[in-house]
This record gives structure tokens, C-alpha cells and sequence, in this order.
């Protein structure tokens, strides 16, 4: 019979804390790949980087390695979503979170706009069903206004 004493037992030291995976360079090959086929064929690329693992700081010397461009969108939709350009075109850092602010999701997107902020097409049509419903319910409270305000009469005179 075996007992508790039979069980392996392994003790692993933990990583030091300036221990590098060394995925920065080639996360950044990586996208400099996917942003030169976007530019050549219009296919756009997703890294999951919450997928990936990363050394302390890591994180963030990639994000000081993409920069900043001039697009920055917050979205509010079962949690905060934030989506910024990167110092490159075509590059877009996605972080989305929950409701208690802990990170759901990051990635980096290179695509010209990112899938998040593309309109569909029946939130489109939605849209529009909307705007012409406030359209004609405007509509009809002009046109009870204008029935009750009197209309100044346009005169021509024609001379010959």
C-alpha cells in the first residue's frame, strides 16, 4: 500500500523578478509582418497578448516600444473598453475590462479600424430606423407649430 510519503514531491524556485520571456522583439516582428500584409492585401491580424507570457516590465516596454498615435477611444459596453492607436498606423492597442476595472482582454489589432468600433450592418439599419422616427415625430410637432403661427405671404412682382 502506498501513502502519503510515496508522492513525489518537486519544489520550483520562483522566477526572479527581472526574469524576461523575451517576447517583446518578436511581438514586434510580428506585428511589423501583419502590418506590412494589411497594407499589401487589406488582411487584418489579432495577438492575444493576455495569451502570451510576459516577464515584469515586459508589458510595458512593449507598449513604449508601439508608442502613441493620435486615436484614442473609451467605449462603455459590460465593462470599459479602451482602444488606442499606436505610434505606427494600422496599430491599435485594445485593453477591455470588467465591471470591477480587472483586464478581460488585450490585444494588439492591426487592422485599419478596429472590429470593435466597425458598425454592423442591422446596428446600422437600427440607426436608421431610428434617426427617420425622430425624423417624422419631429415632422409633425413643426408642422402643428407652423398650423398655429401665421405664415408670411411671399408677393413677386414681375416688371416688363
Amino acid at each position: 500500500m502506498s501513502g502519503i510519503r510515496d508522492i513525489g514531491v518537486r519544489v520550483e524556485t520562483p522566477l526572479p523578478e527581472d526574469h524576461s520571456f523575451g517576447n517583446v522583439r518578436p511581438i514586434l516582428h510580428e506585428v511589423l509582418h501583419a502590418l506590412e500584409r494589411l497594407a499589401d492585401t487589406g488582411e487584418p491580424t489579432t495577438i492575444d497578448l493576455r495569451a502570451l507570457p510576459f516577464g515584469p516590465g515586459e508589458e510595458e516596454r512593449l507598449e513604449e516600444a508601439l508608442g502613441t498615435g493620435e486615436v484614442a477611444i473609451r467605449m462603455e459596453a459590460l465593462g470599459e473598453s479602451r482602444i488606442v492607436e499606436c505610434a505606427f498606423p494600422g496599430v491599435w492597442l485594445i485593453t477591455h475590462y470588467n465591471s470591477h476595472e480587472e483586464i478581460m482582454a488585450r490585444l494588439i489589432e492591426i487592422a485599419e479600424v478596429p472590429a470593435i468600433i466597425r458598425a454592423e450592418s442591422r446596428d446600422m439599419r437600427a440607426g436608421a430606423a431610428s434617426l427617420r422616427r425622430r425624423l417624422e415625430e419631429s415632422g409633425r410637432e413643426h408642422e402643428s407649430t407652423d398650423a398655429a403661427t401665421p405664415q408670411p405671404h411671399n408677393t413677386t412682382h414681375e416688371t416688363g
